[in-house]
This record gives structure tokens, C-alpha cells and sequence, in this order.
């Protein structure tokens, strides 16, 4: 079989795994759009974000559309690549005739998938249920950065992985080093206003680059695409696959 072949068939074999756990499934999709709700409830009214007022709605949207991509791509990525180690299932890949290349191409594909629907159904629920003009006019610009950042991200789920010592340490390294960063960065709450040390502390890690180019690329007064911040997302995403690519260890760490 080719290289396509075997992609695709992978492909559809992760994707059944996904929706095998109902679960799982479930609240992956309902988490996003749980904090929309919740966030749109709590903040009502306008927010300031690039020195002009807009909705929380308009803001909201963009931003948990970020928390979807890097829950589906970073975090989930990192936990399930965490656990496969541990319970022996990497091990037994390396041993079948299936190139390595392969196996994480299509769990990253999988990821970027699943990152796509989440992002749609964001998107789509910010337009029906509060009013949210979607970006006409950058549109390109919007799913170039979708598609950039959480290819990016998926490296750094996986150079994460390489870190995390086991299974049941995944949950705590992995949330911890995210959760922060979302709230540093302007992904659940808006920046205007924060201290500059926080913003400049924010300014070191990708979430924030990533956060900037999403906004700048679904605002509704100036839209632009953020190419300066996209790059910064890139360049930690090619940091995060030479790492992974150095440490990345198949069998279970004693």
C-alpha cells in the first residue's frame, strides 16, 4: 500500500478510536462552547481590545475558537501520545511494519480535524446566538491561522509529551502549562488594562502570538493578518518538533 493509502486508512482508524469513546467525544466538543456560554454571561456588554470597543460576543469567539484548537491539538495530543507510552501501545507500533512518520502524521492530522470542527462549531454558534459578523474580508487570513497555529501546537503536544514522565503525571504537567498561559494572554480575558510585566511575561510564550493573529484576523473594525505574530506561533511550533524529534521516546520510562 502507498503512503496515501496507509494515511488514509490510519486516518479512519483514529477517527473511529475518537468517536468509540462517546465520552470523550462529547465533552470535547461541549467544552469550548460551555465556556462561550459562560464567559458571554459573565463579561455582557463591550470589552476594549486593540484600543476600540467591541462586544464580548465578537471577542469571545475568536478567543475560545483558540482554546478549542489548543485543547484538541496540544493538550489532547500530548495526553493520549502520554498514555499510549505508558500502556505499552507505541512499543508495539514501533514494531509493525507501519513507518513512524505515518503513525504521527495521522494523529496529527486527526487532531487538526477535529481542531477544524471545533473552530466551525464556535464560529457558527457566536452567529446564531449572539450576532457575531464572521470575518468576510479576512477570512483566508482567519483559517491560515487556524491551520498554521494548530499545526504548531500539535508539534508542541508532542514535544510535550517527551517531558511528561507518565500517564499520571500528563494531566497536571500538561494544564499546568497551559492553563496559566491561556489567562496571561488574552485567550480569557482581554489584556487592555493588565499590568505591562504580565503582557511582557505573556509575550515570551505562543499562546499569546497565536491569541494576537486569531483576534487581528476576526476584528470586526480593522481586521488584519497578523503575519509578525503567525511567525512567532511557526517558529515555536519548529522548536517543538526538533525537541520531540530529539527526546521523543517510544517505550514507558521506568
Amino acid at each position: 500500500m502507498n503512503r496515501v493509502g496507509l494515511i488514509a486508512r490510519e486516518f479512519r482508524y483514529e477517527n473511529k478510536a475518537f468517536w468509540r469513546n462517546p465520552a470523550s467525544a462529547f465533552f470535547t466538543f461541549v467544552f469550548p462552547l460551555m465556556f462561550l456560554v459562560i464567559f458571554n454571561s459573565l463579561f455582557s456588554g463591550t470589552v476594549t481590545t486593540y484600543g476600540r470597543e467591541t462586544s464580548t460576543s465578537t471577542f469571545y469567539v475568536p478567543a475560545i475558537a483558540v482554546f478549542a484548537i489548543i485543547s484538541a491539538t496540544y493538550t489532547n495530543l500530548g495526553m493520549s501520545i502520554t498514555i499510549a507510552r505508558d500502556e505499552g501501545i507505541l512499543k508495539r507500533f514501533r514494531g509493525t511494519p507501519l513507518p513512524a512518520s505515518i503513525y504521527f502524521l495521522t494523529k496529527i492530522l486527526h487532531a487538526m480535524f477535529v481542531s477544524l470542527i471545533l473552530v466551525t462549531i464556535v464560529a457558527v454558534a457566536g452567529a446564531l446566538f449572539y450576532d457575531v459578523d464572521l470575518p468576510s474580508e479576512t477570512m483566508g487570513a482567519f483559517i491560515l491561522v487556524v491551520l498554521l497555529g494548530g499545526a504548531s501546537f500539535c508539534a508542541l503536544g508532542l514535544a510535550i509529551s517527551a517531558v511528561v514522565p507518565n500517564a499520571d503525571a500528563a494531566p497536571a504537567v500538561i494544564n499546568f502549562s497551559i492553563l496559566p498561559l491561556l489567562f496571561i494572554s488574552g485567550v480569557f480575558i482581554p489584556l487592555d488594562g493588565a499590568p505591562a510585566w504580565l503582557e511582557n511575561v505573556a509575550q515570551l510564550f505562543p499562546v499569546y502570538h497565536f491569541a494576537q493573529a486569531t483576534l487581528g484576523a476576526f476584528h470586526p473594525f480593522d481586521p488584519t493578518f497578523e503575519t509578525g505574530h503567525l511567525m512567532m506561533v511557526v517558529l515555536w511550533g519548529l522548536a517543538g518538533l526538533l525537541f520531540a524529534l530529539k527526546f521523543f521516546s517510544w517505550e514507558p520510562r521506568r
